[in-house]
């Protein structure tokens, strides 16, 4: 692979262009009611600058170099993806951007709730212990895990929309004096060496264009003897690259979900052995033995439904519900009160979930390969 380069971080100009396109939409509700008030010429400009990527690139055609040219843009790519996307997955997904496992009758956000509590309990998070959420999204997972195990965590994020949002959240459930949000490329963290007891990431860390990369930064600002746990989106063994299918459905995923470069489980691995980690535990978790995949919701089977509160969310990610939300962004963008491209945002968004879903019926993908290791004591 082609060396990574890094993108020079310009908060000031990312300042300037999400109070240009959000406006004071951080403090609406969320969803819809967010996604309305954008500025249409900024929404425009991320619409043009993160598709380029993709727009008339089929699978067939994908080269290193197309792949590289996303690399390196990965810190714009992944913060205009989210510009686009944030309130789209409010409406439809809920506050924590993550999938998890289901047990039998377990309602939808019980089961989310669960997976971040299992991610805090294997890495032995406690209270007041300083931990580093990477790539927090709106907060949360970070919520979740200050209210389960005590602990102070501190969020970090790229986009200043994102940030906005998790930062209102926190004040409103009274969390703010444990937890905090800041503003960085977690590719270059300006946090000094040995200063968290803890780092997770929950489904974040496959934005990097390096997941070394990523590791080693993750290594040098945990203190030694220090845990670092991981949901990582990875392609399983099964997955073969030179198979126009298996690129096909990467491909979606990827331009759907504001990925750069998609890895295998083997490259994370060693990724995690290079940046100097001890392996305490490894598995893909979509491998376990559940009553339901990970993917049900997804794929809207309403089967599969254990509460009546979780009917809007999967009626929403069936494919009446996607072809409903089609046309009404569609009729919204048309008589101008959605901006252009929030329904090419949403087909993407669409397609991402017909590819998440064949990726896991086919078991070419994981979206829940967890990793726990430890920082040597003598780093």
């Amino acid at each position: 692979m082609s060396p990574i380069a890094l993108e020079q971080e310009d908060h000031q100009r990312d300042a300037a262009f999400n109070k240009a396109m959000h406006g004071k939409s951080s403090q609406a509700q969320g969803g819809m009611a967010a996604m309305l008030r954008k500025d249409k010429a900024a929404q425009q400009a991320a619409v043009d600058e993160y598709f380029k990527h993709w727009d008339n690139k089929a699978a067939e055609e994908e080269t290193e170099e197309t792949r590289k040219a996303r690399r390196d843009e990965y810190a714009t790519l992944t913060r205009h993806y989210y510009n686009l996307a944030t309130d789209l997955y409010e409406y439809g997904w809920g506050q924590s951007f993550h999938f998890c496992r289901f047990a039998y009758g377990e309602p939808f956000y019980q089961a989310i709730a669960r997976h971040e509590h299992y991610l805090a309990h294997m890495m032995g998070l406690r209270d007041d212990m300083r931990v580093l959420d990477v790539g927090c999204g709106v907060g949360g997972p970070a919520r979740e895990i200050v209210k389960f195990s005590g602990a102070n965590v501190i969020g970090l994020n790229n986009n200043d929309y994102q940030i906005e949002r998790a930062t209102r959240y926190a004040e409103k459930e009274g969390l703010s004096h444990k937890l905090k949000f800041t503003k960085g490329d977690f590719m270059q963290m300006k946090f000094p060496e040995n200063s968290f007891d803890a780092v997770y990431a929950i489904e974040a860390t496959v934005h990097a264009p390096s997941l070394e990369g990523i590791y080693s930064q993750i290594f040098r600002v945990l203190k030694p003897g220090g845990v670092f746990g991981v949901y990582e989106w990875l392609m399983t063994d099964q997955y073969d690259n030179d198979n126009p299918h298996h690129r096909e459905v990467r491909l979606g995923i990827e331009i759907g979900d504001g990925i750069s470069n998609m890895e295998k489980i083997e490259v994370a691995l060693a990724a995690m052995k290079a940046a100097g980690f001890e392996m305490i535990h490894h598995e893909d978790l979509a491998e376990r033995d559940d009553p339901m995949p990970w993917y049900w919701p997804l794929a809207g089977e309403l089967k599969n439904i254990s509460s009546i509160y979780d009917i809007p969310t999967v009626i929403r990610m069936t494919k009446v519900g996607r072809g409903l939300v089609h046309r009404f962004v569609g009729a919204l963008e048309w008589i101008g009160l959605a901006p252009k491209g929030t329904q090419k945002t949403a087909d993407s968004l669409a397609l991402a979930a017909d590819c998440l879903v064949a990726g896991g019926r086919e078991k070419l993908f994981t979206p829940m390969y967890l990793m726990v290791a430890r920082k040597p004591l003598d780093a």
